[in-house]
């Protein structure tokens, strides 16, 4: 019995897509002196299975707390507003100008994917951080692509 795919290579290409571009819309909100922290909040809500599924994420600048399982911790790291994570500075306030995915391989498994590659962050300057990341996706129950896994990690360095 085989497992009908109905995650597609699309919806993780879409999904990636809109991750990059609310990581963008977080640090445009935050220089606009809009409600960046709600807008997090909507990124973390639309984008990641929270709500469905455990999440499993370690974001790139993080040392004393590696590990964000759960929404107020990953939101924590992306604008520092809620007090959880001393150690963090607002990863998505930059500011960003651009996110691009580099896939290495996007494995389809039913309702799972998974993604592997890197991605380049360009700052307001146009220079570009490259970070290394592995993330997976599962379907909700309105067939969109959450995020359940999400580990990024700066290249090693000799």
């Amino acid at each position: 019995m085989s497992c009908k795919p109905t995650i597609t290579k699309e919806k993780v290409l879409e999904a990636q897509n809109k991750w990059g571009e609310g990581i963008v819309r977080i640090g445009c909100d935050f220089r606009a002196d809009k409600d960046y922290t709600q807008t997090a909040r909507d990124h973390i809500d639309q984008l990641y299975g929270y709500d469905i599924s455990p999440v499993l994420f370690k974001p790139t600048k993080a040392a004393k707390v590696q590990f964000r399982n759960d929404k107020e911790s990953a939101l924590s790291y992306f604008v520092a507003t809620n007090g959880i994570c001393p150690e963090d500075k607002g990863f998505a306030l930059q500011p960003w100008k651009k996110v691009r995915f580099e896939n290495n391989e996007i494995i389809i498994h039913g309702h799972t994917a998974i993604a592997m590659g890197n991605y380049f962050f360009t700052d307001m300057d146009g220079s570009e951080t490259k970070v290394e990341y592995t993330f997976g996706y599962i379907e909700d129950h309105d067939g969109c692509v959450r995020i359940n896994l999400h580990h990024s990690s700066i290249p090693y360095s000799e």
